[in-house]
This record gives structure tokens, sequence and C-alpha cells, in this order.
């Protein structure tokens, strides 16, 4: 285990040593409602790794409270998920309805301790009895009922007397309660439903936070970890295991960052919107954020948990870049997966002097030398180039095969071009070309001189493929709704050519196809009559240079030299930042690019990370922002501290990344301090779900026929209530937390 260590396994060391737990018990208690997603991998990997770090064990427990909306296929799919990043649960998977009797049980006891009442008020009357931020609740007529009268009134719930909504069971807390959660929350309500593990035994059901403190408990769990969109519910948390009186040790609950990726949705409600909508083919499709998608698209456990590992534990929610998590895909294939040729968009060339055939030997690592490994590539007269790969007109800088220009084939002969055949549309559709025979790699002896070797494929050996090429599933970074989706996310080949060792021999399920990218057999479709590859990532980020195309292209840092159409090699000391920004900071490759060569951007950066340990964002921020205020001015008005003091504000979600840059852009006014700035114009972010769900509450209740609306099937009006929120708050209210509660509040309408 590193020597640094976050603030979770700090509390758990300080547990121990205080003799507070003999061992330390974990769990990770998913809703089986749908596919787990990368957000899911983070806490799989934190509560997995704090329990297998200090000689522990973790739990998996589904969350199984709400029948409508959980199947057993979606517990197949966590523990398949578990399994696959490497992780073991203690024993069987558990259930929060293996201890339903257990739950009401301790529900009978907070009744007959008068801490506990049946209520009758309907979901509106509770909704506008609960007060406001600024006005305290009112207690309901009901919670006066008689602890006999109230334990009547469960038993007839318990068994199936009433409707749904007709009663709920609350907790008798505190209706002026400064947290609105505590303002006598339900703790049971009426669904006559089926679940899909205990049938029609029970027809009412514990909340979420009912039931999750006393599993943890029935459990020994020590350690609750979760998201901080839970925070607030920590107090009934507490409180529920402290009003029993139960014996100890008791389990606490502590909140880590939950884990935001641009150009991708995390949301439940939003995945299932995609798969039932046909947006995708279901939820392992690779172009989801899925477990699932990501383990068919051919990405690694090992990726994934480095990935987890770099972004760290905060107590901050912030955004991280997904080029993060596509570098350390290719970091980890970079060196494990054997290189080889595959043409994807194939130009017949006919080698007119060559006669006969051959095998030519090529190692599959060419550029790793002591790792063996190679196989026998047929050559002919017939062979398949990529289209982009010939030029007849060759733009300035290009070094590949033109009428002109010869080039080598990789591995083989160098070849020139003799005639182009077209056909009726003017298309090329052949090149004609000799080969020199004293070429051979590794034994030239012709003196001719080329720039560039291409690959290619043997058009009488090779192997016809279908390869699926996968892009971002949203066009934009901050996706909203479908509205923002790639329509290019998916490209099928379906005549692209590969040599025939990778179907013939097939040494691993995972390939580097030569200047295409990494590739992986579907699991699903691939078969040796029709094999199918996935594209699992490209060699390297383009997706900033394709967004780029339409708008002027930025002005160059001024230490990155450019020649000849292409980026010169990094100097040494570029090299060695780059190589820190990467594997120790955790950098995405573009970012740390754009770091390592502008020495100015760099010793910002530096300075900035001596006053505050958060490399992403402070890359985030210098790499765009204080970039783009150099290239206008010299000189700059803020300095590295101050920008670390930015960036501190959004980790702590003082602010907004959207707030963040409008104060940046005071700061480069003023030279003022970004505090001075937040606190004389306002601009505190609101996060707290118990100061915001009242003003979702206001908005709802204030449009009844948009509710209506969404209700119907129009989830586009989400936007509507959003936006609402954001004017009542002057766009305080902290984005993810408000699109969360208010898509929750309207499922619940």
């Amino acid at each position: 285990m590193s020597e640094s260590k976050d603030f979770l396994r700090v509390k758990v060391e300080e547990d121990l040593k205080a003799g507070k737990y003999k061992e330390v018990i974990t769990r990770f208690p998913p809703e089986p409602n749908g596919f787990p997603h990368i957000g899911h991998a983070k806490s799989i990997s934190i509560n997995f790794g704090i329990a297998r770090d200090y000689d522990g064990y973790c739990n998996l427990r589904m969350d199984d409270t709400n029948p409508t909306t959980e199947d057993m296929r979606y517990v197949e799919a966590l523990k398949d998920a578990v399994t696959w990043l490497g992780f073991e649960w203690k024993e069987n998977v558990r259930f929060a309805s293996d201890y339903f009797p257990k739950i009401y049980e301790y529900a009978v006891q907070l009744v007959k301790m008068g801490k506990a009442y049946v209520d009758s008020l309907n979901e509106e009357e509770i909704r506008e009895y609960r007060g406001t931020i600024t006005e305290a609740g009112r207690r309901s007529i009901y919670a006066n009922r008689s602890i006999e009268e109230n334990l009547e009134l469960l038993e007839k719930m318990k068994n199936g007397a009433f409707k749904d909504g007709e009663h709920v069971l609350r907790a008798k807390i505190d209706m002026s309660a400064t947290n609105m959660k505590m303002r006598d929350p339900l703790l049971y309500r009426i669904r006559h439903a089926h679940h899909f593990r205990t049938g029609d035994e029970w027809c009412i059901y514990p909340m979420y936070d009912f039931a999750h403190c006393l599993s943890d408990y029935i459990e020994g769990v020590t350690h609750s970890i979760c998201t901080l969109e839970f925070e607030n519910n920590r107090a009934i948390y507490d409180w529920v295991l402290d009003a029993l009186e139960l014996t100890p040790p008791r389990p606490y609950q502590h909140e880590f960052a939950r884990l935001g990726m641009n150009y991708t949705v995390m949301s439940k409600r939003k995945l299932l919107e995609l798969v039932n909508g046909n947006y995708v083919h279901g939820w392992d499709d690779p172009r989801l954020p899925t477990i699932a998608g990501y383990k068919r698209r051919g990405y690694t456990p090992e990726s994934i948990l480095n990935f987890c590992e770099q972004i760290g534990v905060a107590k901050a929610n912030s955004m991280v870049d997904v080029a993060q998590l596509e570098f350390c895909i290719r970091d980890d294939l970079n060196t494990k997966v054997p290189r080889v040729m595959c043409v994807l968009d194939p130009l017949k060339v006919t080698i007119e002097n060559y006669e006969g055939s051959e095998e030519i030997e090529a190692s599959y690592y060419p550029h790793d030398v002591p790792k063996e490994g190679s196989r026998m590539l047929p050559f002919s007269k017939e062979i398949y180039i990529e289209k982009d790969d010939f030029m007849e007109e060759p733009l300035e800088g290009y070094y590949r095969l033109t009428p002109t220009q010869s080039v080598r084939l990789k591995g083989a002969y160098i070849i020139t071009c003799k005639e182009i055949i077209k056909d009726a549309n003017g298309d090329i559709v052949e090149v004609k070309a000799t080969y020199a025979p004293d070429s051979k790699s590794g034994s030239d002896t012709s003196g001719i001189k080329v720039k560039s070797a291409i690959h290619w494929v043997c058009a009488k050996s090779a192997k016809q493929l279908e390869v699926r090429l996968y892009e971002r599933l949203y066009k934009t970074d901050m996706p909203e709704n479908l509205e923002d989706l790639n329509p290019n996310s998916l490209h099928v080949i379906k005549n692209a050519y590969i040599e025939p060792a990778v179907i013939e021999q097939k040494p691993d399920v995972r390939f580097q196809f030569e200047r295409q990218g990494y590739f992986y057999a579907d699991p699903i479709d691939y078969t040796d009559a029709k094999p199918v590859f996935n594209k699992i990532v490209g060699l390297k980020d383009s997706w900033n240079k394709k967004a780029e195309t339409t708008k002027p292209a930025p002005k160059q840092p001024t230490t990155k030299v450019v020649t000849e159409g292409e980026v010169a090699p990094m100097s040494e000391e570029e090299q060695a930042r780059f190589d820190k920004y990467t594997v120790k900071l955790g950098l995405n490759s573009e970012i740390a690019n754009i770091l390592a060569r502008d020495t100015k951007l760099s010793a910002f950066f530096e300075e900035a990370l001596a006053t505050l340990n958060s490399p992403v964002g402070l890359a985030n921020i210098i790499t765009n922002e204080v970039a783009r205020e150099l290239k206008q001015n010299e000189t700059l008005k803020v300095t590295p501290i101050q920008v670390a003091q930015l960036v501190s504000m959004i980790d702590d979600e003082m602010i907004s990344n959207k707030i963040a840059k409008q104060v940046f852009e005071e700061m480069v006014t003023s030279g003022d301090n970004p505090k001075t700035i937040v606190e004389a114009k306002g601009l505190v972010q609101i996060s707290d779900p118990s100061v915001i769900e009242p003003l979702i509450d206001e908005v709802i209740a204030n449009n009844p026929d948009n509710v209506a609306k969404f209700k119907a099937g129009n989830t586009k009006l989400l936007g509507f209530f959003v936006g609402q929120v954001l004017k009542m708050t002057e766009g305080k209210a902290n984005p993810t937390v408000l699109n969360e509660l208010v898509a929750r509040k309207l499922q619940n309408v």
C-alpha cells in the first residue's frame, strides 16, 4: 500500500489504533436496478481495497428495497463486475431483503419506544408539512396516536390491509431541524408489488435510510463508505442506531466524492433511457460507461483500477477528463499486446515485377526487443494497403506512396508506383507498382531512400473481418439530453482485411493494429467464420483535434515546434516533465503534453502544485484559462498561489467550474484573490440537498402541467425544472446535485 494515504484509510487506521474495532468490515451495497458503471468501479475499489489493505473483508450486498425496479439480471451484472475487477466478497452475496423480518422488528421496537408513528397524511401533505429551509415544518396530527394504535396500524400495513400510499411509518425526530432530512423521515411505505426474491411475502418495504444502517449493523460493518450525496443522510443513519440503543460496536458512515466524467452520463435513469430507447445495443454496448460495456470493448481490469487509483479519494466532487481513463488503457496495453497489421479501407496494389510468394518473419513486439514472439507474414504480388496511404496529388509533408515517391512496406520491400487504375467515376481502385528485390527489411542494399513505412496485408491470404470503430457516445463534454448524442459514435467496417496469423493462431484476444489503435475480439459476436473486432482506444487522443476542426486552430504553446507538418520530438527535459505529469500525477496525455512543452505553463503549474495537491484540477485551469490569458498578455495579474486558491474552492465545492471561470476573468482584471471576489459577489455554490430540495418542491408545486407532461414521457422537461431552480439560486445550485435531486423528485411525484 502507498505511504500516502487517503482520508478514509487515515480514519480506518485511527479507529484500529484506538481499539474501536477488532477487524475492518466494509460493504459494497448497490441497488440491483441497472448495470454497474465506472462510478461503481471506484466504489468497488475503495470498499474492497480498504478491506484488503487492513486484512478485513468486504460484503457484497444488494440494496433490494424497491421491488418495482429490481431484477436478478442486475444482481448477476453486479457480481460479474466485482469478480472481473479482481475482488472477492465474504461468503454468499447478501441482500437487504434477507433482513426484512429483523428490520421490521426494529420498526416495531421504535414504535414501542414512542420514537416512530404511523402517519396518514398523503404525499402532497407530507411535503407541505415539511416546511422550507427558512420555515420550520409542522408535525402531522397523526403523530399523537397512541403506541397501541400505531402498533395495530403497522401490523395491518404489513398484512396488506391498506392501499399504496394510504399510510407510512415515520420516525419522530424534529420538524424544525435545520437538516430537513431529520424532519420525521419516512421509515416504511406500502408497496403492493412482487419482489424478485421474497415474492408477495411483503407489501411494505423499508426506506433506504432505515434499511441501510440496520443492514450494516446486522452484518457487523465497521466503516459504511458512501458517496457525498448521502452526507445529509448520515444524521438519520446515526439517529436510527442510537435511538434503538443497539449493542456496540456499531458502524459509522463516511462519505467520499462520487466520480463525474465528461462526455458521458452516470445517471442510472439516463443509462436506462439509452438502453430502453435502443439508442445503444444493450447494457454491454461498448460505448456505455458500464463495466459490462468496458469489458466487451476490451478494457482490462488493471486499467480500470489504475484509473480509480489515479483519480484518488477526495472529499469534494469534481469532473474527471475521460481522456485520463483512455490514457490508462493505452498505458496498460502498450507493452502487453502484440502488434499486427490490418487494413481497414483497402486499396489493391499489384506488384508487377514480383513472382511467386514467400513468408516474412515479423516480431509481434518490434519495439520491445527482449520480448519474444513472432509470426510469418505471407507476401505475394497482390496486396492491400490503406487508401489514405496513397495520394495522387500529395499535400505538403505527405510521406507515403505517391506517383513520384516510393515507400517501404513494413517488414518487407520498397515499392514504387507505376500506374493508377480508376473506375468510371474517377475513383482510384488499384495501383500498379514495382518493387526493389534488394530492398528487403533487414538486408536492404538497394540504396533507395524513403521517408516512411506503411502497413499492408497479402490479398491472397488475408482474412476478411468486421471492425467496429467507437467514438465517444456524446458530442458535448457535459451532456444534458439525447440531443447531445454523437451520431458518429459507431462506425462499422465490414470489408477490412487482417493478416492470417491473427485469426489462425490468436496469440491474444487484444491486439494493436499498426497505426490504427488497440482492438479486441468481440466476446459475443466473434466467430472464426465471421471475425469481429472492437476498437478499444486509439494510439493517441485525437478527440480534441477532431472537435477543433470546426473552429480556428488555437495558437501553439511557445515552445512547441512544428516542422514539415509534424510535431517535433520532445527534448529530454520536456520528456521528463511529460513522464512525471502522466505517470506520477495522473494527467491525461494531451494536457501533460501542453504543460511539458511550455516552460511558462509548466513553471506556473509546478508553483501552484507546491501550494495545493490537486494536479488534475490545477492542470485543467492552467492549460485552458491561464494559457489563453498568456497568449493575449505576456504578463499575468494572477499568481500560481491565487489559481491554487481558486481550484481549492472548486475542490471544496464552494464554487462550480462555471463560476470559477467567471471568478478567473475577474482575477485577471482586478488582481484580487478568488475568495475576496466570491464573497463580494455572493457566488458560493449551494450543494446542500436540504437547501435545494424545498426549492425543487416549490417549482414542482407551481408547474403541475409540466409535471404531468414529464410523467407522460416528455423527459426533456427535466431541463426546465433544473433551469427554474438555477434561476431561483442565481446559478449557484450545484448542477450535479441539482440534476440528481430533480430527477429523483420527479420520479416520485
